[in-house]
């Protein structure tokens, strides 16, 4: 098992699937390598205990098996079986006809003439003509193919090539087991009877259990799971006592199981982690003891293995290729497919034991087999990758039939209708009006945020005088309250040109459930059924949002989240990326925890800091019974990191950090019962501070719920002493107890995990002239002269040695007046910062007065990810404490 785990770490990295792991693995184990070791064999794995491991292994094959079958889905066949129809036929007969040949030859050479050679070319035959289905699907689903014309097309072919591969297979089992002709076919029929009843009465009564039992719509119960095994391993005995192998019994009770309402992927997630961790290394391992390369010791020998992977790759390649070119795909294609079909695997690692078993096969000419299996499985990824990059795939259509193709990327200088794609600094106007926001979605605890931020950049709702009262304006008569509506009628614009589209993101895992998933991955029924999607629609609809609200649903690979969001960007046409940041110290707390005593805690399971969790990715899903763990908030910043450097649109990152006001109420609520908020700008300067300030007038010019204080600071050595602002005092900040930064990033020693974002150091023409446009804006915002000026926004300049002291100081002041509004507590205006990134272009370099506030504030040790995450500015006010949420902007770049 940890062989396993650690070549999959390895081969992963070059896009390898797991089962070459698993082969590699066991034979490692076996003769060809730690086997020569003195002993090694004879105290690992001794003679009495390989019935032990045989009778395990055989029982993790038959889950193996059964998880195979239900991830076949007939439906698949029957809507695309004309065109996949000649690619497995000829996928099966031109291998089986190649195999059958070069059979004759090793029969004469490898094999013992007590062997019927009828048997043996059968085996031979199948051996060829098999595709591992379940290793081809997750070739397809890691390259993207899924939704390709190419990947639909093997994806069918794989399952028919499946099914007639194993008939063949268990054809040959019974002619090896039959002393005769006749057994033989009585065997075959008896097969036949039982394989009719599974799929006939059996099948009926278990989609009437699950029906009854809820298990449909409601998961698998656990009478229904009881019931479910004990089909699987009555199927495993029976076909074996009919005198064919166990596995096909558990395959064919796999095919039977219902795919209603999830039903095959919910029984999956129950069952693949026992089998692919458990039990499938016992089995490679047994078939490694049985692969001896060292076999491989002359050049007859070398010369038979070249020519079994060569007629086994080109009779798979050559038949598929020819066929799908015929059915009027081009070369391109029809090679890819061919490529794709000639995938071995485990499969055909089955039929090889099954084969060296049964005796049939000798352990040399074994060991050929089992490295051409090896090296065709290794060879496909890089041949599909060589042969069809993504720039030149073509995907199924959203609508018509399954085969209207369309472009799978659009061309750079194209784009969607009513969309525009412009680049900051090359037809954008610096001021331009941002109108198409790109809000991603990933996960519900930053549902709030992304409400939060979505609410600033809309106006509020329009009413007229008929309308009733927006919720939460109790100020005055009914005659105040017509007045007031006017007033908002007057100070409101109509946004009809504001459009929101939302990508939902789900991180794709390697389980064979969330494979099943992709595959019967439908976008536009996700799209109406995701529970987050829902209610981020119905918070719109509730804010009265008149501009158009789009949604898109991907479920991609972690490393792929980033790209999706620059990719999805790039077709919207999107002018800003709005993104959510939790930090893992905002974790809401179990009701009991805020009435406990102050006395000390033990530090909590996930705040330990394991530098291997970011190479092993361990704690990318995980969670505790108070939100996402320490890691997931790492991982998620390197996601945004990844996010900030790879956009060439700007980018809004929004760090949840207001947990008083959301247990007070929901942005949700405070939206409609017209919450205000009051936005805090630092300027120092450079294009992401720019951006702040256009972004901040944008919304108060838009939202008269909102108003904003801009200071532009300065740094001086010589400034006087009463013109500092003074240290806030400890009262104004969180309690330490409750912001314990322990959690909110990883230890300096997984630091390397990560790469920064940081950007190549600026020339003094491009400093100069950023220097300048700085100036520039600020003069036009702070000093209007040609132009009225922004309502409800003040400015003011600060100067001092410690900027960054400043800031936190002049934040801590804000907080405490407004908690002190003649208000109720619930109706306070709150407090957001926003700044920019500034990781390129800075004015000033802060490191040295970051280090001093971390050092302050006690959390020398954990800023560095958060540095790295929202800039020196955001890093400063987070590490303080300061209980206020914050909007991180950076201007795009050209990429």
């Amino acid at each position: 098992m940890l062989t396993t785990q650690l070549l999959s770490l390895g081969l992963r990295k070059i896009r390898q699937p797991r089962v070459i792991a698993e082969v590699i693995g066991g034979i490692i184990l076996g003769p060809t390598a730690f086997g020569r070791i003195p002993g090694f064999t004879e105290h690992i794995f001794p003679l009495d205990s390989r019935p032990y491991l045989s009778l395990v292994a055989n029982i993790g094959l038959c889950l193996f098996l059964f998880l195979v079958g239900l991830e076949i889905d007939s439906a698949v066949i029957k809507r695309n079986a004309r065109l996949s129809a000649a690619v497995a036929l000829a996928g099966m007969i031109i291998p089986f006809g190649l195999g059958a040949g070069l059979s004759v030859a090793l029969y004469k050479e490898f094999i013992d003439k007590s062997v019927h050679f009828t048997h043996f070319m059968l085996f031979t035959g199948v051996a060829y003509s098999i595709t591992a289905f379940p290793v081809l699907c997750r070739i397809l689903t890691e390259l993207k193919l899924l939704d390709t014309t190419v990947g639909i097309v093997v994806l069918s072919a794989g399952v028919g090539n499946d099914i007639i591969g194993w008939t063949l297979l268990a054809l040959s089992v019974a002619l090896v087991n039959a002393g005769s002709g006749l057994m033989a076919l009585w065997i075959l029929l008896t097969c036949v009877g039982w394989t009719l009843f599974l799929l006939l009465p059996v099948k009926f009564s278990l989609h009437w259990i699950a029906r009854r039992t809820g298990s449909i719509e409601n998961g698998p119960t656990m009478f229904f799971m009881t019931v479910t095994i004990l089909i699987l391993f009555g199927s495993a005995f029976m076909t074996d006592i009919i005198g064919v192998h166990a596995i096909f019994g558990a395959f064919l009770a796999g095919i039977i199981v219902p795919r209603d309402g999830g039903l095959a992927i919910a029984l999956t997630e129950k069952l693949e982690d026992i089998a692919s961790i458990v039990f499938l290394p016992l089995y490679f391992t047994l078939s490694g003891l049985s692969t001896d390369l060292g076999l491989l010791n002359n050049g007859i020998t070398w010369g038979y293995t070249v020519a079994i992977c060569a007629l086994a790759y080109f009779g798979k390649f050559g038949g598929c290729t020819v066929a799908a070119r015929l059915s009027g795909f081009s070369w391109r294609e029809s090679s890819t497919i061919g490529s794709l079909m000639s995938c071995k695997g485990l499969v055909e690692l089955i039929v090889l034991n099954v084969g060296l078993s049964a005796h049939i096969l000798s352990p040399r000419v074994f060991s050929m087999f089992v490295l051409e299996a090896l090296l065709l499985t290794f060879m496909t990824t890089p041949a599909v990758v060589f042969l069809y990059p993504p720039e030149l795939r073509v995907r199924v259509a959203a609508t018509g039939s399954n085969f209207a193709n369309v472009p799978g990327e659009v061309a750079d200088g194209e784009s969607r209708p009513g969309t525009s794609r412009r680049r900051r600094g090359v037809d954008d106007d610096d001021d331009e009006k941002k109108e198409r926001f790109l809000v991603v979605l990933d996960r519900l605890e930053h549902l709030p945020g992304m409400m939060a931020l979505a609410q600033l950049i809309q106006s509020p709702p329009v009413y007229s005088e008929d309308d009733p009262l927006p919720l939460g304006t109790d100020e005055g008569s009914s005659d105040n309250g017509s007045k007031k509506r006017k007033s908002i009628e007057s100070v409101v614009p109509h946004q009809s040109n504001l459009s929101l589209s939302t990508l939902r993101l789900i991180e794709l895992t390697d389980r064979t459930s969330a494979i099943m998933k992709y595959s019967s991955f439908s976008a536009e029924t996700l799209i109406h059924t995701d529970p987050l999607l829902a209610i981020f629609r119905a918070f719109l609809g509730l804010m009265g949002s008149e501009g158009s609200v789009g949604s898109d649903v991907r479920m991609v690979s972690y490393e792929e989240l980033a790209p999706t969001v620059k990719e999805e960007a790039k077709r919207q046409g999107s002018q800003m990326v709005l993104l959510p940041w939790m930090p893992a110290s905002q974790q809401i707390q179990l009701p009991n925890e805020a009435h406990q005593s102050n006395e000390p805690q033990a530090t909590p399971r996930n705040v330990i800091n394991n530098p291997f969790e970011g190479l092993f990715r361990v704690a990318a899903a995980s969670s505790n019974t108070s939100g996402v763990g320490t890691s997931a908030s790492a991982l998620h910043s390197h996601f945004i990191r990844n996010v900030f450097a790879n956009n060439y649109v700007d980018v809004a990152l929004y760090v949840d950090q207001d947990q008083q006001s959301r247990s007070d109420s929901s942005p949700l609520a405070r939206s409609i019962s017209g919450g205000r908020q009051h936005i805090f700008l630092p300027f120092f300067g450079g294009p992401d501070d720019r951006l702040a300030i256009q972004f901040v007038a944008q919304i108060c010019a838009t939202n008269p719920r909102v108003s904003a204080t801009v200071v532009r600071f300065i740094k001086k050595e010589d400034v006087p002493e009463e013109e500092r602002i003074e240290k806030p005092e400890p009262s104004h900040t969180r309690d330490e107890q409750n912001r314990d930064l322990n959690t909110l990033t990883i230890a300096s020693a997984n630091q390397t995990v990560f790469p920064d974002t940081m950007y190549g150091q600026a020339n003094t023409e491009t400093r100069l002239q950023s220097e300048t446009a700085d100036s520039i804006t600020w003069a036009r915002y702070a000093q209007p002269t040609s132009e009225p000026p922004v309502p409800r926004m003040q400015f003011e300049t600060i100067s001092g040695p410690e900027p960054l002291h400043s800031v936190v100081t002049y934040v801590t002041t804000l907080l405490a007046d407004l908690s002190q509004t003649k208000r109720p507590e619930s109706s306070h205006p709150k407090l957001l910062v926003v700044c920019g990134r500034s990781r390129r272009l800075a004015v000033e370099n802060h490191h040295t007065e970051l280090r001093k506030v971390m050092e302050d504030h006690g959390t020398s040790t954990h800023g560095a990810e958060v540095k790295k995450t929202v800039g020196d500015v955001g890093a400063a006010i987070i590490l303080s404490r300061c209980p206020a949420s914050l909007t991180i902007l950076q201007a795009a770049s050209d990429i």
